[in-house]
Protein backbone atom coordinates (compact mmCIF):
# COMPACT_ATOMS: atom_id res chain seq x y z
CA UNK A 1 0.00 0.00 0.00
CA UNK A 2 1.08 3.69 -0.78
CA UNK A 3 -1.72 5.48 0.73
CA UNK A 4 -1.78 5.83 4.93
CA UNK A 5 -5.19 5.62 4.91
CA UNK A 6 -7.29 7.32 8.08
CA UNK A 7 -11.07 5.97 8.67
CA UNK A 8 -12.74 8.84 10.52
CA UNK A 9 -16.00 8.57 12.13
CA UNK A 10 -18.26 11.33 11.69
CA UNK A 11 -21.94 12.35 12.60
CA UNK A 12 -23.99 9.49 14.01
CA UNK A 13 -22.96 7.10 11.57
CA UNK A 14 -21.47 8.56 8.56
CA UNK A 15 -17.34 7.83 7.71
CA UNK A 16 -15.33 10.20 6.18
CA UNK A 17 -11.36 8.83 5.56
CA UNK A 18 -8.33 10.73 4.75
CA UNK A 19 -5.66 9.11 2.38
CA UNK A 20 -2.03 10.38 2.44
CA UNK A 21 0.65 10.06 0.05
CA UNK A 22 4.08 9.84 2.47
CA UNK A 23 6.10 10.39 -0.14
CA UNK A 24 4.87 13.63 -1.42
CA UNK A 25 2.87 15.06 1.46
CA UNK A 26 -0.10 14.80 -0.84
CA UNK A 27 -3.37 14.16 1.25
CA UNK A 28 -7.42 13.92 0.44
CA UNK A 29 -10.16 13.71 2.24
CA UNK A 30 -12.99 11.59 0.95
CA UNK A 31 -16.15 12.69 1.40
CA UNK A 32 -16.76 15.16 4.16
CA UNK A 33 -20.35 14.50 6.53
CA UNK A 34 -18.88 17.19 8.99
CA UNK A 35 -15.56 19.28 9.13
CA UNK A 36 -14.61 18.86 12.68
CA UNK A 37 -13.42 15.14 12.92
CA UNK A 38 -11.65 15.60 9.60
CA UNK A 39 -9.79 19.16 11.29
CA UNK A 40 -8.67 16.94 14.14
CA UNK A 41 -7.57 14.15 12.53
CA UNK A 42 -5.43 16.98 9.91
CA UNK A 43 -3.77 18.51 13.16
CA UNK A 44 -3.02 14.96 15.29
CA UNK A 45 -1.49 13.52 12.00
CA UNK A 46 0.52 17.02 10.53
CA UNK A 47 -0.73 16.62 7.62
CA UNK A 48 -2.03 19.43 5.20
CA UNK A 49 -5.23 18.89 3.00
CA UNK A 50 -4.36 19.01 -0.98
CA UNK A 51 -7.59 17.39 -2.29
CA UNK A 52 -11.24 16.88 -1.26
CA UNK A 53 -12.51 13.23 -3.56
CA UNK A 54 -16.64 13.61 -3.16
CA UNK A 55 -18.71 10.41 -3.98
CA UNK A 56 -21.93 11.96 -4.32
CA UNK A 57 -24.36 14.88 -3.39
CA UNK A 58 -26.29 13.80 -0.26
CA UNK A 59 -25.97 15.99 2.34
CA UNK A 60 -24.51 13.43 4.99
CA UNK A 61 -21.57 13.86 3.03
CA UNK A 62 -20.90 17.24 1.83
CA UNK A 63 -21.89 19.25 4.35
CA UNK A 64 -18.84 19.89 6.22
CA UNK A 65 -16.95 21.07 2.94
CA UNK A 66 -17.29 24.87 3.64
CA UNK A 67 -16.07 24.90 6.71
CA UNK A 68 -13.46 22.56 5.67
CA UNK A 69 -12.01 24.71 2.94
CA UNK A 70 -12.31 27.82 5.15
CA UNK A 71 -9.58 26.26 7.70
CA UNK A 72 -7.75 23.60 4.69
CA UNK A 73 -7.97 25.16 1.45
CA UNK A 74 -8.01 22.31 -0.78
CA UNK A 75 -8.86 21.44 -4.58
CA UNK A 76 -12.43 19.98 -4.89
CA UNK A 77 -12.99 16.73 -7.16
CA UNK A 78 -16.55 15.49 -8.06
CA UNK A 79 -18.71 14.01 -11.07
CA UNK A 80 -19.41 16.17 -13.73
CA UNK A 81 -22.36 14.61 -14.01
CA UNK A 82 -23.56 15.77 -10.51
CA UNK A 83 -22.06 19.27 -10.39
CA UNK A 84 -25.32 20.88 -10.59
CA UNK A 85 -26.17 19.96 -7.11
CA UNK A 86 -22.69 19.41 -5.35
CA UNK A 87 -20.65 22.35 -4.11
CA UNK A 88 -18.49 24.41 -6.12
CA UNK A 89 -15.94 21.85 -8.01
CA UNK A 90 -12.60 22.46 -8.99
CA UNK A 91 -12.03 19.35 -11.22
CA UNK A 92 -15.15 17.69 -12.81
CA UNK A 93 -14.71 13.55 -14.05
CA UNK A 94 -16.41 10.87 -14.86
CA UNK A 95 -15.63 7.37 -15.32
CA UNK A 96 -12.42 6.44 -16.65
CA UNK A 97 -10.69 9.20 -15.53
CA UNK A 98 -7.89 9.58 -13.51
CA UNK A 99 -6.77 11.26 -10.54
CA UNK A 100 -3.58 11.70 -8.63
CA UNK A 101 -2.85 11.99 -4.89
CA UNK A 102 0.70 12.07 -4.92
CA UNK A 103 2.64 9.33 -6.58
CA UNK A 104 -0.28 7.05 -6.57
CA UNK A 105 -3.50 6.72 -9.36
CA UNK A 106 -6.60 6.94 -8.74
CA UNK A 107 -9.66 5.50 -11.08
CA UNK A 108 -13.29 6.58 -11.03
CA UNK A 109 -15.78 4.66 -11.55
CA UNK A 110 -19.85 5.18 -11.98
CA UNK A 111 -21.50 3.51 -9.47
CA UNK A 112 -25.14 5.47 -10.03
CA UNK A 113 -28.08 3.47 -8.16
CA UNK A 114 -28.21 4.89 -4.72
CA UNK A 115 -27.84 8.25 -6.86
CA UNK A 116 -27.74 8.83 -10.32
CA UNK A 117 -24.02 10.75 -10.52
CA UNK A 118 -22.15 8.76 -7.57
CA UNK A 119 -18.47 7.92 -8.66
CA UNK A 120 -16.28 5.71 -6.69
CA UNK A 121 -12.71 6.55 -6.47
CA UNK A 122 -10.44 3.04 -7.20
CA UNK A 123 -6.63 3.23 -5.86
CA UNK A 124 -5.66 -0.14 -7.18
CA UNK A 125 -1.71 0.81 -5.62
CA UNK A 126 -3.03 1.07 -2.40
CA UNK A 127 -5.17 -1.76 -3.14
CA UNK A 128 -8.43 0.56 -1.61
CA UNK A 129 -11.41 1.70 -3.20
CA UNK A 130 -13.52 4.37 -1.84
CA UNK A 131 -17.26 3.06 -2.32
CA UNK A 132 -19.43 5.63 0.41
CA UNK A 133 -23.15 4.38 -0.37
CA UNK A 134 -22.70 2.02 -2.84
CA UNK A 135 -21.45 -1.08 -1.77
CA UNK A 136 -21.22 -0.96 1.95
CA UNK A 137 -19.88 -3.78 4.04
CA UNK A 138 -22.77 -6.50 3.96
CA UNK A 139 -24.80 -4.19 2.23
CA UNK A 140 -25.35 -1.56 -0.15
CA UNK A 141 -27.20 1.79 -0.45
CA UNK A 142 -30.71 1.94 -1.08
CA UNK A 143 -31.84 2.67 -4.45
CA UNK A 144 -33.43 6.01 -4.48
CA UNK A 145 -32.73 7.90 -7.98
CA UNK A 146 -31.43 4.92 -10.27
CA UNK A 147 -32.62 1.78 -11.22
CA UNK A 148 -32.21 -1.79 -10.09
CA UNK A 149 -30.77 -2.87 -13.15
CA UNK A 150 -28.28 0.07 -12.49
CA UNK A 151 -27.12 -0.45 -9.11
CA UNK A 152 -26.50 -4.53 -9.77
CA UNK A 153 -24.47 -2.90 -12.95
CA UNK A 154 -22.65 -0.72 -10.50
CA UNK A 155 -21.90 -3.12 -7.81
CA UNK A 156 -20.96 -5.86 -10.98
CA UNK A 157 -18.05 -3.05 -11.62
CA UNK A 158 -17.12 -3.08 -7.92
CA UNK A 159 -16.87 -7.34 -7.90
CA UNK A 160 -14.57 -6.98 -10.85
CA UNK A 161 -11.58 -5.67 -8.84
CA UNK A 162 -9.25 -7.54 -6.81
CA UNK A 163 -10.14 -9.81 -3.91
CA UNK A 164 -7.82 -8.39 -1.70
CA UNK A 165 -8.86 -4.78 -2.56
CA UNK A 166 -9.99 -2.92 0.55
CA UNK A 167 -13.79 -1.49 0.95
CA UNK A 168 -13.91 2.16 2.53
CA UNK A 169 -17.52 2.52 2.61
CA UNK A 170 -19.75 5.37 3.96
CA UNK A 171 -21.38 4.50 6.75
CA UNK A 172 -21.96 1.98 10.65
CA UNK A 173 -24.59 0.08 9.31
CA UNK A 174 -23.14 -3.15 9.26
CA UNK A 175 -24.40 -4.42 12.24
CA UNK A 176 -28.05 -4.00 11.38
CA UNK A 177 -26.94 -5.74 7.67
CA UNK A 178 -25.94 -8.59 9.05
CA UNK A 179 -29.25 -9.01 10.56
CA UNK A 180 -30.50 -8.67 7.59
CA UNK A 181 -28.31 -10.81 5.15
CA UNK A 182 -28.85 -13.83 7.47
CA UNK A 183 -32.80 -13.66 7.07
CA UNK A 184 -31.71 -14.73 3.15
CA UNK A 185 -28.37 -16.35 3.41
CA UNK A 186 -29.32 -18.36 6.85
CA UNK A 187 -26.83 -21.41 6.39
CA UNK A 188 -23.47 -19.51 5.40
CA UNK A 189 -20.53 -19.91 7.89
CA UNK A 190 -18.80 -17.23 6.92
CA UNK A 191 -21.48 -14.69 6.98
CA UNK A 192 -22.19 -16.04 10.64
CA UNK A 193 -19.19 -15.96 11.47
CA UNK A 194 -18.74 -12.63 10.32
CA UNK A 195 -21.81 -11.40 11.84
CA UNK A 196 -20.41 -12.45 14.83
CA UNK A 197 -17.19 -10.56 15.02
CA UNK A 198 -19.52 -7.48 13.86
CA UNK A 199 -21.72 -7.95 17.20
CA UNK A 200 -18.70 -8.03 19.27
CA UNK A 201 -16.52 -5.08 17.38
CA UNK A 202 -19.84 -2.79 18.05
CA UNK A 203 -19.83 -3.56 21.52
CA UNK A 204 -16.32 -2.25 21.64
CA UNK A 205 -17.14 0.98 19.97
CA UNK A 206 -14.77 -0.58 17.16
CA UNK A 207 -15.47 0.55 13.46
CA UNK A 208 -16.43 -2.59 10.99
CA UNK A 209 -15.20 -0.36 7.99
CA UNK A 210 -13.15 -0.97 5.85
CA UNK A 211 -13.76 -4.46 4.91
CA UNK A 212 -12.01 -6.16 2.16
CA UNK A 213 -14.04 -7.38 -1.12
CA UNK A 214 -13.26 -11.03 -0.74
CA UNK A 215 -15.16 -10.51 3.09
CA UNK A 216 -18.11 -8.94 0.61
CA UNK A 217 -18.03 -11.60 -2.15
CA UNK A 218 -18.15 -14.13 0.87
CA UNK A 219 -20.87 -12.68 2.99
CA UNK A 220 -22.55 -9.61 1.07
CA UNK A 221 -25.74 -11.12 -0.19
CA UNK A 222 -26.07 -8.39 -2.29
CA UNK A 223 -23.20 -10.04 -4.71
CA UNK A 224 -24.11 -12.81 -3.69
CA UNK A 225 -27.29 -13.75 -5.87
CA UNK A 226 -26.03 -16.33 -8.23
CA UNK A 227 -25.74 -18.60 -4.80
CA UNK A 228 -28.49 -21.89 -5.51
CA UNK A 229 -29.00 -21.42 -1.51
CA UNK A 230 -29.98 -17.65 -1.44
CA UNK A 231 -32.18 -18.40 -4.70
CA UNK A 232 -33.74 -21.49 -3.26
CA UNK A 233 -34.51 -19.48 0.24
CA UNK A 234 -36.31 -16.65 -1.79
CA UNK A 235 -38.10 -19.01 -3.97
CA UNK A 236 -35.90 -17.88 -7.37
CA UNK A 237 -34.28 -20.98 -7.97
CA UNK A 238 -32.95 -20.31 -11.82
CA UNK A 239 -33.96 -16.39 -11.88
CA UNK A 240 -31.76 -13.73 -13.73
CA UNK A 241 -28.98 -12.50 -10.86
CA UNK A 242 -30.37 -9.07 -11.33
CA UNK A 243 -33.84 -9.89 -10.60
CA UNK A 244 -32.18 -11.63 -7.55
CA UNK A 245 -30.94 -8.69 -6.54
CA UNK A 246 -34.23 -6.45 -7.18
CA UNK A 247 -35.75 -9.06 -4.77
CA UNK A 248 -33.33 -8.90 -2.04
CA UNK A 249 -32.82 -5.04 -2.30
CA UNK A 250 -36.64 -4.80 -1.81
CA UNK A 251 -36.59 -6.94 0.93
CA UNK A 252 -34.41 -4.67 2.35
CA UNK A 253 -35.60 -1.72 1.85
CA UNK A 254 -38.75 -3.05 3.89
CA UNK A 255 -36.67 -4.29 6.84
Amino acid sequence: MTLEILTIPCLSDNYAYLAHDPATGETAAIDVPEAGPILRALDEKGWTLSQVLITHHHADHVDGLAELLAAAPAQVIGAGADAHRLPPLDVAVKEGDTISLGKDQGHVIDVSGHTVGHVAFHFPQSNAVFTADSLMALGCGRVFEGTMPQMWASLQKLCALPPETIVYSGHEYTQTNAKFALTVDPSNAALISRASAVGDARAQGRPTVPSTLAEELATNPFLRTTDPDIQAQLGMQGADPADVFAEIRTRKDCF
